[in-house]
């Protein structure tokens, strides 16, 4: 480790697209680069990546973020790395490549697995993980590649092959395989982990039928992971931090207090609320997760509401229905309009998330008239993402015991405002829009400064953070509950469609 460094590289590995962002230590970002990465749909409800090409594209822009910094890899203090949570990928020790397509968090294909299992082990699950059963998290989807990949089941069994989540598999890769591990965030989103004891749970193992050997050792979020291969970026550089993208993002918000909440608009809307060292247990169907565990604290915890489409609300109307040429010129055309004239989109896509977990809901378009535009459903599609916000952050606020004061945002959308006005007017309380959005990557790149002691602890952290922008709620409160009613309308009409 250069003792003397002063940049971390941070890898954050989404669901569209893989990015290395360099910061200092002062919180700046001073590079960046980004390659998007193809989405494979090959039946209705499964969602796929070529984790092989996952690997090549966060390689491709590591290489290029330090490229743009003007950085050697030996001038890193440490490497960082937040991902995509739940996808899930499993692979052969010896070659190191993936044994079937990775199965993506959206993907709905193990619905029918989790119906069967609820009534029996739905509330014990919640106990022991934390997580309600659904095919979002990835017990089901490894379960499924172990029965329907020929052969696989017997090479996982007597130790052949790896899983992982996609932090495990670029570590794995980063490291030129002699690191098999991930950290206790991402462990927590597997339905396989005890977050009370922090162990994979052998219970949950024999529920699934998971054989042990493929699992990856469990570390502190902040701490150090191994080495990367000289060979890939020119020196070894110690990676040091690890959280899946929202736990990482909550960090990166200096949202350490009891209380604290931040919602990430990329791919999905992901509020997070630090609930301290206790795991609460939700009475509206969020979920108790490991926020971070560092190596010498207790765990930190939190209450999660996962909302499945809220960027891919934006990108299908761009590439779905081709009412808009880029993501961008939503704002605009939605701001051409005042309102939606009652017209609701719900983004069921994959189902409906937290509060709801509505594994077959589908997509519904409601209200509409003669006189409906584009205009309009680019207004429903961001009041969509508004709604389904609000729901998640009212039902977190009742688990929670207290309402909350204030919501700290960030992710690409965050920089939307006439979406945060409509998020401000729909929660009823402040947004808040930090200076730095890129909170996900500094979340990561904060607990690997912890662990490289580039920053001496949250203190120092959450001084780094300032404010861009406060969004004021505007609507009436009479108007705000009118909205919202409706609004829960519009979700009741997209329920159970498949069933």
């Amino acid at each position: 480790m250069n003792s003397h460094a002063e940049h971390i590289l941070a890898l954050d590995q989404g669901t569209t697209s893989s990015r290395a962002l360099v910061f200092d230590r002062h919180g700046a970002m001073v590079a960046q680069a980004q390659q998007e990465f193809a989405q494979h749909f090959p039946q209705a409800g499964w969602v796929e990546h070529d984790a092989t090409e996952i690997w090549r594209t966060q390689l491709a822009v590591a290489r290029e973020a330090l490229a743009r910094a003007g950085l050697q890899a030996s001038q890193l203090r440490a490497l960082a790395i937040t991902n995509q949570r739940e996808t899930t990928v499993l692979w052969d020790r010896t070659t190191g490549k993936p044994v079937a397509p990775a199965i993506v968090w959206q993907d709905r294909r193990t619905a029918a697995v989790c119906d069967a299992l609820r009534p029996r082990w739905a509330a014990r699950i919640q106990r022991k993980t934390g997580l309600v059963l659904d095919a979002y998290f990835s017990a089901t989807k490894l379960q499924w590649l172990l029965d329907h990949v020929p052969g696989v089941r017997a090479r996982a069994e007597a130790g052949e092959l790896a899983f992982g989540t996609v932090d495990a598999w670029l570590l794995w890769n980063l490291t030129g395989g002699r690191a098999h591990a991930t950290d206790a965030s991402n462990a927590a989103r597997t339905l396989l982990f005890n977050i009370h004891t922090l162990q994979w749970d052998e219970e949950l193992l024999r529920l699934f039928n998971i054989p042990a050997a493929v699992l990856p050792h469990v570390h502190p979020s902040s701490g150090v992971f191994g080495e990367s291969d000289p060979a890939l970026l020119g020196a070894a550089v110690p990676i040091a931090g690890v959280a899946g993208d929202q736990q990482a993002a909550t960090f990166g918000q200096a949202c350490f207090a009891p209380g604290m909440a931040k919602n990430t608009y990329g791919t999905g809307c992901f509020m997070l609320m630090n609930t301290g060292t206790a795991a609460v247990t939700s009475r509206h169907k969020l979920l108790a997760t490991v926020a971070w565990l560092g190596p010498h604290t207790p765990a930190c915890y939190a209450l999660e509401g996962s909302v499945f489409m809220a960027g891919a609300t934006i990108q299908w109307l761009r590439d779905g229905l081709q009412i808009i040429r880029s993501a961008v010129e939503v704002e605009s055309l939605a701001a051409s309009v005042p309102d939606t004239q009652d017209v609701y989109l719900v983004p069921a896509f994959a189902g409906l998330g937290a509060p709801d977990w509505d594994g077959h809901a589908r997509g519904t378009l409601v209200g509409m008239t003669r006189g409906t535009t584009r205009a309009h459903i680019a207004r429903a599609a961001l009041e969509a993402v508004a709604l389904q916000t609000a729901d998640v952050f009212h039902a977190m606020g009742q688990d929670a015991g207290v309402p909350l004061s204030e919501l700290r945002v960030d992710g690409g959308a965050s920089r939307n405002d006439l979406l945060m006005q409509l998020q401000a007017d729909y929660l009823g309380v402040p947004v808040l829009r930090p200076a730095l959005t890129e909170t996900t990557a500094f979340g990561a790149a904060g607990l690997a400064g912890l662990a490289s002691g580039l920053w001496s602890g949250a203190d120092e952290l959450s001084a780094l953070w300032q404010l861009q922008r406060r969004f004021e709620p505007r609507l009436p409160e009479a108007s705000r509950r009118a909205k919202l009613a409706r609004w829960r309308e519009a979700v009741e009409r997209a329920r159970g469609w498949v069933r």
